[in-house]
């Protein structure tokens, strides 16, 4: 068989085309099967099923329900999101996502949820949509609307033709006005915007900015503007930096004025920019006391890694502050008398974790909090490195209320159990299941 196929390439051709169909069919067939179970765990899991919901003396921080799609589809305990989401190997959010477009489709968009069961459109798209009416906050009559007018054609078209039929859609069945904006009440959307996308990784120290604006926005001539002062930069480029200039709150009469606009110098006028950067410098001391620095930063914002060289133009811009922060020793046991976190500490636990320790989650830990792994006695106080983990607000709420459960393994390294019974470890490079296989029910 493997011998006619090398000499055929038309028949060869011909079977993998067809091993490519039967595989995107069958993906196809198990992203829709998966809708249909994350609509069977919220039906497991209604506010009803949370114990404390109907006590008045519930501890703050306890689980309560939450609207993860539109008006009309069930309520979902807020806790049980995050077992299915790490069941899949997703962030919290992803699962609350997944979950909350499977109820939009089925309560609010039948005909397209129909026609995903069906296998007549795929569930990406169909997703694309739902995502689309949550975000618009569109009451029952409205998405119904959205439903008749996309579903028959969801197929047939791609991501930007999804994009403008459903935008179609909802400038059809809603009427943007001061009235309706302000009655909470309405159908009103704006669909008005400014995405930043951070990149993990990006050496050139730039990120992809998404934007919808007013029309007579997006006419502006800065752009223009920049040419006739002398740039000679592409028009995207100059597009960027007269962007740039807006987001500084640069006067139309500073910009005009402004001759150096390709320049990297900096202009006494220009308001300065206010930007708080955590860099981490690798450094090496040789024999002679020479210090050697690594010619690659890490950026915790991100994180993402910058070069040396650009670090160097940050620090020589004018208008810019620079702190340095004695060196911390990760491996390091420091303890406290109490059960507040002293700066120093808490710093330590930053740089060592650099992100919640969670299954999944990637949240900084800068922005995170810093949790007692074993409940904190005030007979016998544990504030201390190895007791000290970086968790976001709502997993230390998990943590506390939720029945999850970690153990420390190492420096940065957590084994984490579900209610569930499912195990995770968390390091530094990520995060990966270690449960045993289980016989199949």
């Amino acid at each position: 068989m493997f011998d006619r196929l090398a000499t055929d390439p038309a028949l060869a051709a011909a079977r993998v085309l067809a091993t490519a169909t039967q595989e995107r069919a069958a993906a196809d067939r198990a992203e829709a099967r998966l809708l249909v179970a994350a609509c069977d765990w919220a039906d497991l899991h209604p506010p009803e099923s949370i114990h404390l919901a109907a006590c008045f003396d519930a501890p703050p921080g306890s689980e309560r329900e939450e609207q993860i799609a539109g008006q009309g589809c069930p309520l979902v305990a807020e806790f049980s999101l995050a077992e299915l989401a790490a069941a899949l190997g997703m962030s919290t959010t992803a699962g609350k996502r997944l979950v909350g477009h499977a109820l939009e489709l089925r309560h609010r968009l039948p005909r397209l949820w129909h026609r995903v069961q069906d296998g007549q459109v795929q569930a990406w798209r169909a997703r694309r949509i739902a995502e689309a009416t949550i975000h618009a906050d569109l009451e029952p009559t409205a998405a119904a609307y959205v439903d008749r007018m996309v579903a028959p054609y969801a197929e047939r078209i791609g991501v930007s033709a999804i994009d403008r039929l459903v935008a179609e859609a909802l400038a059809r069945c809603t009427t943007v006005t001061d009235a309706t904006i302000d009655d909470e009440n309405s159908c009103g959307h704006d669909p008005r915007h400014v995405t930043v996308h951070d990149p993990l990784a990006a050496y050139d120290t730039t990120v992809r900015v998404e934007a919808e604006v007013d029309l007579a926005d997006a006419l502006a001539r800065g752009a223009e503007e920049l040419r006739a002062l002398g740039s000679t930069a592409p028009l995207d480029v100059r597009r960027s930096r007269a962007l740039g200039h807006l987001a500084r709150h640069q006067t139309a009469l500073d910009l005009t004025t402004d001759q150096r606009a390709d320049s990297d110098r900096d202009d006494p006028h220009t308001p300065a920019r206010e930007v708080v950067l955590h860099v981490r410098l690798a450094a090496a001391v040789t024999t002679r006391g020479e210090v050697h620095l690594d010619r690659l930063a890490e950026l915790e914002e991100g994180p993402r890694q910058v070069l040396l060289d650009q670090v160097r133009s940050w620090c020589a811009a004018s208008h810019t502050r620079v702190t340095i922060r004695p060196v911390l020793d990760l491996a390091e046991q420091i303890r406290a008398p109490g059960y507040a976190i002293p700066p120093r500490l808490r710093e330590q636990v930053v740089h060592r974790d650099r992100t919640c320790v969670f299954p999944w989650c990637s949240r900084p830990a800068r922005r995170c909090q810093v949790d007692h792994v074993t409940p904190y006695d005030p007979e016998r106080p544990d504030t201390s490195t190895g007791n000290l983990a970086a968790l976001c607000t709502f997993h230390h709420r998990l943590k506390t209320h939720g029945g999850w459960s970690y153990t420390p393994l190492g420096p940065g390294e957590y084994l984490w159990r579900s209610p569930h019974g499912h195990h995770y470890l968390h390091d530094h490079t990520g995060t990966r299941p270690v449960d045993r296989p289980r016989p199949r029910p």
